[in-house]
């Protein structure tokens, strides 16, 4: 479960007078090394005590938030040296919270440095607060991105190793939602009650690539309240297979951000839990139900600009080729 401060620790805290903080243990059955304050305007911090060999680190280059490294005085203890996160708008104050719970996850190794995981985290969510603040995915959305970080967390990386983020190219405008030098597959997901019903967005979405087959991996899954997945736990899953590359996880963040998502929205996204029915990859061959340029004699009708239309897999078992990962002809 994603860690995130709650809004009751903040509503427990009175504004001191002066130069004074009021804080207290922000996670205390996580961590006991994060703090929760607010100053005498109201104004939201987040505080790690530093010990002697500890890194000083400022930051004053994300928008809505400070990081400086100097002495505080909490009320009723003498001055000691903390490392400050203060939000500069009340608007942000949901965003201060779950980074919270990040740099909360990283203290808890104890093998790095504060500055290092204040930067690490100051520098994923900086790509949101870089980007035109992006609407709540539709239910749609949120189902189509739940399958293509299921096939990665699940079927890709565990095969091809982390490096294989990079292959996720449909968010970047790609024709295929995962594309390599000699094969593409195509990610599909359904919830629909009468089998493998999925919907194609244009004439070209079926095309094969030119050097190589294209597969399409659909995913058939159904929405219950007693359901163990949601859209924040595969990110999440994702974001534990890329930990040690930052490169490759600083990749797949701004992909996430191509694809519209946000974790601003992430309490929303969790409340759609689903059940997986089956996972399985199809060969899109000259047999496959589809329709492509060459579908028309003479190219499409003058005037379509675009077609959209739906397949019904249920009956077409022979061109399954895989079932689980270790099945897959190109791992």
């Amino acid at each position: 479960m994603t860690l995130t401060i709650a809004q009751d620790t903040w509503s427990k805290l009175t504004r001191p007078i002066g130069d004074q903080l009021v804080a207290r243990l922000a996670l205390p059955e996580t961590v006991s090394r994060l703090l929760c304050a607010i100053d005498s305007n109201g104004s939201r911090h987040l505080l790690i005590p530093l010990n002697e060999t500890d890194d000083e680190y400022s930051d004053n280059q994300s928008r809505g938030f400070v990081v400086t490294t100097k002495e505080f005085s909490i009320r009723g203890n003498t001055p000691e040296r903390y490392m400050a996160l203060k939000c500069l708008d009340a608007g942000g104050h949901g965003i201060l919270d779950m980074m919270g719970g990040e740099i909360a996850d990283g203290l808890l190794g104890q093998n790095k440095q504060p500055a290092e995981i204040v930067q690490k985290v100051l520098s994923k969510w900086r790509r949101f607060f870089g980007q035109v603040p992006q609407p709540i995915l539709s239910h749609e959305e949120q189902l189509g991105l739940f399958a293509e970080l299921w096939f990665l967390a699940v079927w890709v990386i565990p095969k091809l190793g982390p490096s294989s983020v990079r292959n996720w190219k449909g968010p970047w405008g790609s024709r295929h939602d995962f594309e390599w030098d000699n094969q593409s597959v195509e990610v599909k997901a359904t919830t629909n009650v009468r089998g493998r019903i999925h919907r194609i967005h244009g004439i070209d979405q079926l095309e094969p690539p030119e050097s190589g087959p294209l597969y399409l991996f659909s995913v058939r899954m159904r929405e219950e309240m007693g359901a163990t997945q949601n859209l924040p736990k595969v990110v999440a899953e994702c974001r534990t297979n890329l930990v040690d590359d930052d490169e490759l996880l600083a990749y797949f963040e701004n992909t996430l951000v191509q694809a519209g998502y946000s974790p601003i929205f992430d309490e929303e996204y969790a409340k759609m839990k689903l059940r997986i029915i089956d996972d399985v990859l199809f060969h899109v061959n000259d047999v496959f139900p589809k329709l492509t340029r060459a579908s028309f004699s003479n190219n499409t009708p003058e005037g379509i600009e675009r077609i959209d239309y739906e397949i019904n897999l249920t009956s077409f078992g022979n061109l399954i080729v895989a079932n689980q990962p270790d099945e897959v002809p190109f791992f």
